[in-house]
């Protein structure tokens, strides 16, 4: 597929540079216009920050090892099944406002983006679902095994690999995509102070049973009182979910 190309400022002798590359620089500045940089605060919060990283990269780096087969076989599985990548890759807003590509297995069809607003397009009920939750509970343009993925939680895997490069924490807020941040309101400034997260408060309280207002609310409180001791006890809360999922996994 042709790029798309936009000229560089400055005249027509500089080179034209695909859209996908100033992409990360646009969002870049977007986060500098509008999010402040996470507060400089004393030293516990540089101590409780020293020990989450130590244990991102300790859970991570080992679980990347010990899950490599899986994740050779959920590669080969995704391919065999959908024609398109086994990975999706998607732009989040991070700690400090700053955009990162969130990785996933791809668990929708490769036209997903364009079905989506045809879908918006023709029903007035999945409009009004969409624009509540930012999903939509019976999608069509799901895989048969990205239902399985998606319920089994299996499909976010790949953020291991985020969490290792400190896009993200294990434990934190759930990475949210630009639009996304203006539903946050005032919160989104301290929600943007703490990386986001592998889990959260949000997925071992009741995950998609909640309302969108719950778990900006549920975020906030994180990023206000979280404690080293809150991201232990939210990751072994996080192992009971997806033995004894409530709510059916993602979707």
């Amino acid at each position: 597929m042709a790029s798309i190309l936009v000229p560089l400022p400055g005249g027509s002798g500089q080179p034209d540079v695909p859209t996908h590359e100033l992409l990360p620089q646009a969002f870049e500045a977007i986060a500098q216009a509008f999010y402040r940089s996470p507060a400089r605060r004393g030293w516990r919060t540089r101590a409780l920050r020293i020990a989450e990283r130590g244990l991102d990269i300790l859970v991570s780096l080992v679980a990347l090892i010990v899950l490599a087969p899986i994740f050779l076989i959920l590669v080969l599985v995704v391919r065999l099944t959908s024609p398109g990548p086994a990975m999706y890759r998607q732009v989040r807003i991070g700690r400090g406002g700053r955009p990162f590509l969130c990785l996933k297995f791809r668990s929708m069809h490769p036209e997903a983006d364009r079905m989506l607003w045809e879908l918006l397009a023709s029903s007035a009920e999945l409009r009004q679902e969409f624009a509540l939750t930012q999903k939509l509970k019976s999608d069509p343009r799901v895989t048969r095994i990205g239902r399985f993925l998606r319920k089994t939680s299996l499909d976010e895997l790949p953020q291991l690999l985020n969490v290792l490069r400190g896009d993200m924490g294990l434990v934190g807020p759930r990475p949210v995509v630009p639009i996304e941040t203006i539903r946050y309101g005032g919160a989104i400034t301290k929600v943007l102070e703490v990386r986001p997260g592998l889990t959260g408060p949000w997925q071992v309280s009741g995950r998609n049973e909640l309302s969108y207002e719950e778990r900006v609310t549920l975020d906030l409180a994180y990023a206000e009182r979280h404690t080293f001791f809150t991201n232990i006890v939210v990751l072994v809360k996080t192992v009971l979910v997806l033995l004894r999922p409530r709510s059916g996994g993602a979707f």
